[in-house]
C-alpha cells in the first residue's frame, strides 16, 4: 500500500520554517502587547486627575473638604477663577488644588493668566503689587482678589524671631470666594460699642472677613433699638456696664428671635450687673469673682486661672470633640445653671471640673488656694440659650480673651473654631464657614528636574526596549532550540 506524503517536510528546512513562524508569531505578539500599554497609558494620561491621583498626605493637602463639595455642587452660574502666574513658577499645590475644583463643576473655569503677556489684567480687581500664584475669582460684576500670602499662612514667634509658613489655606479662600461672589446677600454682624469694648483680635477679624461676615459697630444709646438687618449682635469685653434701657432693648430683641453672641469676663474696674442679668433672666446665675481649677487635667501652664474645660457634646463643640481638640479658656467668671419660668433651653458648652472655684478676689487673688468667701464649682464657662417658641438664641462665654491671638494661638486654632461654630449657629450653618488650613509641617519627597528626566527616559524608553529585546532572545533561542533538533 502506497503511504500518504507527510503533511509538514521533515528534515532541517521543515524545522526551520516551523521556528521562523512560532519566532514570527512571538514577535508580532509582543509588539501587540507594548502597543496594547501604550494605548491603554496614553488613556489613563487623558483621564481627569481626581480619577489617576490619590491623596495620601497626613493632613489631606490634596484633598476637598465636603463644606466646599457642597457649595460647589449648588452653582447655577458660572465662575471664573484667574490663576495669576508665569510661565514655569507655578506652585505644584495650588495647581493640584485648582484642578479639583475644575473637576468638581462644569460652572467653574480656571483660566491661567501670565502677567507678561497681561501686564494690567489685575488693575481692575486689586490696587495691590499681585504675586504669582494670586487668584482673582469672579462671577458677573462680584469679585475677590486672593492674595498668595493669603493662600500659604505664615506663623512666628515674638520671642524666637522666627518666622515661616505653616500651613496651607487655598481651599478654605477658595471656597469663601466663590461663596462671595456667587451671593450678594451676607450674614452681617452689629458690633456693640460705648462701654470700652475691646477691638477684635487680627486672627478673629481675618477668620470673620474669609467666611464673608459684614461687620458694622452700633451704639444702643443712640437708637431706639437693633437694627432690623442684623442678623446678631456681638458683645465683646466690655469693661463697663450696659445701662437698664440698653438692657431692656437687648433683651426685646432676644425675646423676638434675636441672637446674641457674649464674650465678657471678670471687670478688671468692677462688676456688669447689667449685663450679667441678661443671664440670670434666663436661670443662670453669674458669679463675681475669677475661676481657678485645681485638677491639673484642667488648667494650662502651670496657672489654674488658665482653664482648659471639659467640652460638652452639642452641634456647637461637637466638630472639636471629633478632632480631639482643647479650647483655652483664661480669666473666666463661673456661670451656674439653674432653673427658670421662661420657655428657653439652656446648654452648657464648656465645664470645669468639681474642684474648680471661684476667688472673690477676682483681678487682685494673691493665691490660689481656697479661701474664706471663694465660691465652689463646678461651673460652666460657656453656655447656648436658646428660645422654644422662635429662634431666639444667646451664646456666652464668659471670657474676655476667648479670641484673643496669643491664646487662641495656644489652643491650636480651637477657641476660634469654637466662636466661629458658634456665629454658624447663630446665622444658620453656612457650608462654606470653618474650613481649617492645612498643616505644612511634614516632608516632602523632593526630586531634582534632572533625576525627574532620567526617571522618565527609564519609564518611557529604557523599560519598553528591554520588554522588546527580552521577546527578541525568547524567538532567537527557540529558534535555535528547533535547528538543533
Amino acid at each position: 500500500m502506497k503511504k500518504r506524503p507527510n503533511a509538514t517536510p521533515s528534515g532541517p528546512a521543515g524545522h526551520s520554517r516551523q521556528a521562523f513562524q512560532g519566532g514570527t508569531y512571538s514577535l508580532m505578539l509582543t509588539a501587540a502587547v507594548l502597543a496594547l500599554l501604550i494605548v491603554l497609558n496614553l488613556l489613563v494620561s487623558a483621564l481627569p486627575t481626581n480619577l489617576t491621583q490619590y491623596d495620601i498626605s497626613s493632613t489631606k493637602l490634596y484633598s476637598i473638604t465636603s463644606n466646599t463639595k457642597v457649595v460647589v455642587n449648588a452653582l447655577k452660574e458660572d465662575v471664573t477663577i484667574y490663576w495669576v502666574v508665569q510661565n514655569g513658577k507655578e506652585d505644584d499645590v495650588i495647581e493640584k488644588l485648582l484642578d479639583k475644583y475644575d473637576t468638581l463643576s462644569d460652572h467653574i473655569k480656571i483660566k491661567k493668566k501670565n502677567p507678561d503677556i497681561y501686564p494690567t489684567f489685575t488693575q481692575k480687581y486689586t490696587s495691590d503689587e499681585v504675586a504669582n500664584n494670586s487668584l482673582i475669582v469672579e462671577c458677573g460684576d462680584r469679585n475677590r482678589y486672593i492674595a498668595y500670602s493669603d493662600i500659604y499662612v505664615t506663623s512666628g514667634s515674638a520671642y524666637s524671631g522666627y518666622s515661616g509658613t505653616t500651613s496651607f489655606d487655598g481651599e478654605g479662600a477658595i471656597t469663601s470666594a466663590i461663596d462671595y461672589v456667587v451671593n450678594s446677600e451676607q450674614p452681617k454682624m452689629y458690633i456693640l460699642n460705648g462701654h470700652g469694648e475691646a477691638e477684635l483680635s487680627t486672627t478673629f477679624s481675618n477668620q470673620l472677613t474669609k467666611e464673608n461676615i459684614e461687620t458694622e459697630e452700633f451704639s444702643l444709646l443712640t437708637t431706639n433699638e437693633v437694627p432690623d438687618d442684623a442678623d446678631f449682635v456681638l458683645i465683646n469685653a466690655p469693661s463697663s456696664d450696659i445701662s437698664e434701657e440698653e438692657k431692656n432693648m437687648l433683651e426685646n430683641y432676644f425675646d423676638n428671635g434675636g441672637k446674641l453672641l457674649v464674650m465678657a469676663g471678670p471687670g478688671e474696674s468692677g462688676d456688669l450687673p447689667n449685663l450679667y442679668s441678661l443671664l440670670s433672666d434666663y436661670g443662670v446665675k453669674s458669679d463675681n469673682g475669677v475661676v481657678v481649677d485645681t485638677d491639673h487635667d484642667h488648667y494650662a501652664f502651670q496657672a489654674p486661672y488658665i482653664l482648659m474645660p471639659t467640652i460638652e457634646s452639642s452641634n456647637i463643640t461637637d466638630p472639636l470633640l471629633d478632632e480631639s481638640y482643647y479650647a483655652i479658656v483664661p480669666i473666666a467668671r463661673g456661670l451656674e445653671v439653674g432653673n427658670t419660668d421662661k420657655d428657653v433651653n439652656v446648654t452648657s458648652l464648656l465645664t470645669t471640673s468639681d474642684e474648680a472655684y471661684s476667688k472673690a478676689a477676682g483681678y487682685n487673688l494673691t493665691t490660689y488656694d481656697k479661701e474664706d468667701g471663694d465660691t465652689d464649682g463646678p461651673f460652666a464657662l460657656g453656655v447656648d440659650i436658646t428660645q422654644d417658641e422662635n429662634d431666639g438664641q444667646m451664646i456666652w462665654y464668659a471670657s474676655s480673651y476667648l479670641v484673643d491671638d496669643t491664646y487662641n494661638s495656644y489652643s491650636s486654632g480651637a477657641n476660634l473654631d469654637l466662636v466661629m461654630n458658634s456665629i454658624s449657629s447663630l446665622v444658620g450653618q453656612r457650608d462654606a464657614g470653618s474650613i481649617r488650613s492645612k498643616s505644612l509641617q511634614y516632608n516632602y519627597l523632593t526630586i531634582s528636574d534632572s533625576t525627574s528626566s532620567i526617571l522618565k527616559l527609564v519609564m518611557i524608553g529604557v523599560f519598553p526596549i528591554v520588554y522588546l529585546a527580552v521577546g527578541i532572545a525568547i524567538v532567537v533561542k527557540r529558534r535555535r532550540a528547533n535547528e538543533a533538533n
